[in-house]
């Protein structure tokens, strides 16, 4: 059974992908970037981290860079999930990532997809997706 760990500060969205994922994945939720921070650079693995582009405190990306200092092969499992793709401020951000990009609302089967791939060994893309 894959692994996945989801990071939002939307606690609603983050729970109803907890339950669409839930029956075929081992779902982790947080609020918290510094608890996904701790899990993402201790022993735990996650074959696929969802995580919300901005959120309060730290930012996806600004975790994604801690997390690739001590794990990177965890950082190569982020997946981005953002409502304001269209505000040149979150693009700036994204231009520079290397992770694949969700704009919300995004299709539930093709994350499911995604997710079984990855957590069945193929390797992820190193390139970032943009609608």
């Amino acid at each position: 059974m894959g692994r996945v760990l989801i990071v939002d500060d939307e606690l609603l969205l983050a729970q109803t992908l907890r339950r669409i994922l839930a029956d075929e994945f081992e779902v982790t939720v947080t609020s918290a970037p510094s608890m996904a921070l701790s899990w993402l650079t201790s022993d735990k693995w996650y074959d696929v981290v969802l995580c919300d582009v901005m959120m309060p405190g730290m930012n996806g990306l600004e975790l994604r860079a801690q997390v690739e200092r001590v794990a990177p092969e965890q950082a190569a499992r982020f997946i981005f999930m953002t409502g304001g793709i269209r505000e040149p401020r979150v693009q700036a951000l994204l231009d520079v990532t290397p992770s694949i990009v969700l704009a919300k609302p995004f299709d539930y089967e093709a994350l499911r997809e995604l997710i079984r791939r990855w957590a069945s060994g193929e390797p992820p893309r190193l390139r970032a997706s943009r609608p």
